[in-house]
């Protein structure tokens, strides 16, 4: 199956790279091009991608708004978010995050992570691997010692989610817990709708945000 992806970046030359280099993935076409949220917006609308690589910074219309309208429950288009940075410090990404993107990449992260971007997002997972999601979402919320705060969730499920926070897959959640990958699906799941998330990033960006981390 082809992924179809719609590029949105105000710089032409960024849009250009990015385009050339999702082009040479056999899986991967990118179906439209915009150079500012509005249009991103319109495009995607338009065109129904599966993926939409967002910048965050761009006119009329940033990624942050473009990420939340793509990602609420009452989206026009079902598609996947995407969001790129220049600066891996940049705190607008949390916020992208938040509002349900399945992640992001620094623009230097290089062919290889692009591409494998697209396709983790396709999956609805978190973006390239859970650990470099993690890692990243440490440096972007300075919450290690926050303090744990009640949740909506079992005993079983804060588990899970702590597992998810230290960047484990669903495989070794299952190894870890002596139950199923299909099992901890259904448990993101639940737990996904409970917390109010769109993937498993947001399910880490909550454990670190408020103290459900145990390890």
């Amino acid at each position: 199956m082809t992924i179809r992806v719609l590029v949105a970046d105000d710089e032409e030359r960024v849009r250009f790279g990015f385009r050339t280099i999702l082009n040479s993935a056999p899986d991967i076409d990118v179906v439209g091009q915009a150079a500012d949220g509005v249009e991103a917006l319109e495009l995607t609308r338009r065109l129904r991608p599966d993926v939409v690589i967002a910048d965050i910074r761009m006119p009329r219309m940033d990624g942050l708004e473009l990420t939340r309208i793509l990602c609420a429950p009452d989206a026009p288009v079902v598609t996947r978010v995407v969001v790129v940075t220049t600066f891996d410090l940049d705190a607008y990404v949390h916020t992208a995050l938040r509002h349900g993107a399945c992640g992001f990449l620094l623009k230097h992260s290089g062919t290889a992570l692009l591409i494998e971007a697209v396709r983790a997002a396709m999956l609805g997972d978190s973006l390239i691997s859970p650990s470099v999601t993690v890692r990243l979402l440490r440096r972007l919320s300075d919450v290690r010692d926050a303090p744990e705060v009640p949740s909506p969730l079992t005993d079983r499920e804060l588990d899970i989610v702590s597992l998810v926070a230290d960047g484990r897959t669903n495989p070794e959640i299952g190894a870890e817990l002596y139950i199923t990958p299909g099992t901890v699906k259904t448990h993101l799941a639940h737990i996904q709708r409970k917390l109010g998330v769109r993937n498993r990033v947001g399910i880490a960006a909550w454990a670190w945000e408020t103290g459900h981390r145990r390890s």
